[in-house]
């Protein structure tokens, strides 16, 4: 499944939230290198019960809105 997503890198709390079908997700880790990527699919795969191989992203590397893809 596609899984829109924006993101807020730096924040104090990791946590996920769902609006209107686009999930909020706060990581600690900052926009550098792709750490905030790679937490982003840890929080994903943890939200979905799946592994983080099965979590992709599909676009938007760089910016703070992002589509993933799910495997389930």
């Amino acid at each position: 499944m596609k899984v829109r997503v924006k993101v807020k890198p730096n924040a104090k709390v990791e946590k996920i939230e769902e609006i209107d079908g686009v999930f909020h997700i706060s990581v600690k880790e900052p926009p550098y290198r792709g750490y905030a990527n790679r937490a982003v699919i840890g929080v994903l795969a943890r939200h979905f019960g799946v592994s983080k191989d099965r979590v992709s992203m599909i676009a938007g590397g760089k910016s703070r809105d992002k589509t993933f893809l799910v495997l389930t």
